[in-house]
């Protein structure tokens, strides 16, 4: 066990540390440079070909969704408890710094998602139930050509095992402590069973959507992500304008706590330039998941023929995360006056009493409601992406309904034990999945290019 502990520290190290960070962001400025800063040049057009066409109605083609359920999908994913936990860890170990360098690393991963979202609808292909299947297994297969089939595998591998741990588990582990915390506060119950209970329910709902299928993952998607997002959205726009006054000291906290935290804190809390970067960007890229490559697999599902026109679902999915969410979840701790013990870690506790600040004690019951919908979307999203995964190493889509089941189960485990080490590891093989994304990102920058050049060039 020690010796897992020790490896798994020193693999977390590099992909979770500067390294893996220098290189995620790393390849944003590459892709914002080549590809003449995309998501900055044309944000108004990428606004108005995504967010503005929500309500056309349109019917998606056999073995895909729509483009705009696909995107729900991969938002289902990414947006999870890593909003609203997440954020208040990065703030209460890197300052109200940490937001600026979170912003920095979502605007140049809107250009690495773009990147991957484009490969993943060009390079993919039909399985033998006539879905549409990509994502960077198969633009490293098909793009790459057979000699890196290896690398393919090795970034299903990685995220296969992720999925049960940071896609399934630790996000069922949130749901359950959520919901029977918030519940025990008002009445005192035996927690465990409790637990228990809910896990099962969990697992039965996530059970029947991911054996409905494609279609059903995309229709419950489409309709859970707007909902849970809007809630959350206006919730927390309320708590904003009521302590608006307070705007002017959370940028100037931001803004110079980014560079000198020790001017915003104060020296003796021992937060450095360097912790802000490191929790600012490291939520960022793993909030959005730009250049780990999974959201990709969603997008790869989409009834488009247009690879460059659905890459700016990418865009605008890091913008929904990141920007918008991440962000306004950080203004309910940071404009509510919230106290944060500053360089200890901390959860969702402090998002819960940004709200409570506001809407009184009842808000509890609300941040729960909004974490266990964040939550189950995710475990939604990284189902489909691990039987994508597993089906991609078996070569046979025989295995995709098998693992639902054992997925779903899976969920009860998670709601009902410690997870501990198992967090950390997950984490470990989370971050592993970005290092052949990011090979291939980079070895097809060429095509990425091309196609945009060529796609702008025809909108004039």
């Amino acid at each position: 066990m020690e010796l897992i502990v020790k490896v798994n520290s020193f693999l977390n190290g590099i992909v979770m540390g500067w390294p893996g960070m220098i290189l995620l962001v790393g390849t944003g400025v590459y892709y914002t440079i080549r590809c003449g800063g995309v998501q900055f040049k044309w944000f108004g057009y990428i606004m108005k070909t995504t967010i503005g066409k929500i309500f056309e109605k349109k019917e998606a083609g056999e073995g895909s969704v729509t483009p705009f359920q696909a995107v729900c999908t991969a938002l289902a994913a990414t947006v999870g408890t890593g909003n609203i936990a997440g954020v208040t860890g990065a703030i209460a170990l890197g300052g109200p710094g940490a937001v600026f360098w979170m912003w920095v690393s979502a605007l140049f991963g809107m250009c690495t998602k773009f990147a991957e979202v484009t490969l993943a609808i060009h390079f993919r292909e039909r399985n033998d139930k006539g879905d549409w299947v990509g994502g960077p297994m198969y633009y490293i297969k098909n793009g790459l050509g057979k000699k890196w089939v290896w690398l393919g595998m090795l970034f299903a591998l990685f995220g296969m095992l992720a999925a049960f741990g940071i896609g399934n588990m630790t996000q069922i582990n949130s749901i359950v402590t959520s919901i029977s915390g918030t519940i025990n506060s008002f009445t005192p119950i035996n927690v465990n069973a409790a637990n228990l209970i809910i896990g099962i329910i969990v697992a039965a709902f996530c059970a029947m959507v991911l054996l409905g299928g494609l279609k059903r993952i995309g229709q419950v998607t489409e309709r859970l992500v707007p909902f849970m997002a809007v809630i959350y959205i206006v919730s927390a726009l309320i708590i904003f304008f009521a302590h608006i006054g307070n705007i002017g000291n959370v940028l100037r906290g931001i803004f110079v706590g980014a560079f000198t935290p020790s001017a915003v804190l104060g020296g003796a809390v021992g937060i450095t330039i360097s912790a802000a970067i490191k929790r600012g960007v490291g939520r960022g890229v793993f909030s959005n998941e730009a250049g780990l490559g999974t959201g990709s697999i969603a997008h790869a599902c989409a009834d488009t023929k247009k690879p460059v026109k659905q890459g700016m679902f990418g865009i605008f999915e890091v913008f929904a995360d990141t920007i918008v969410i991440c962000t306004l979840t950080a203004l309910v701790i940071l404009c509510s006056g919230t106290p944060v013990s500053y360089g200890a870690a901390a959860g969702a506790e402090l998002t819960i009493s940004g709200f409570t600040t506001t809407y009184g004690g009842w808000a509890s019951i609300f941040t729960a409601v909004a974490l266990c919908c964040f939550a189950f979307s995710t475990i939604i999203g990284w189902g489909l992406y691990g039987s994508r995964f597993l089906v991609f190493l078996c070569k046979s889509n025989k295995v995709a309904r098998p693992f639902f089941v054992v997925y779903a189960l899976v969920a009860i485990l998670g709601a009902t034990m410690d997870l501990g080490l198992l967090w950390s590891i997950a984490d470990t093989f989370n971050g592993l999945m970005s290092i052949p994304n990011l090979i291939a990102l980079l070895l097809l920058s060429g095509t990425v290019v091309q196609m945009t050049r060529a796609f702008f060039a025809s909108e004039g």
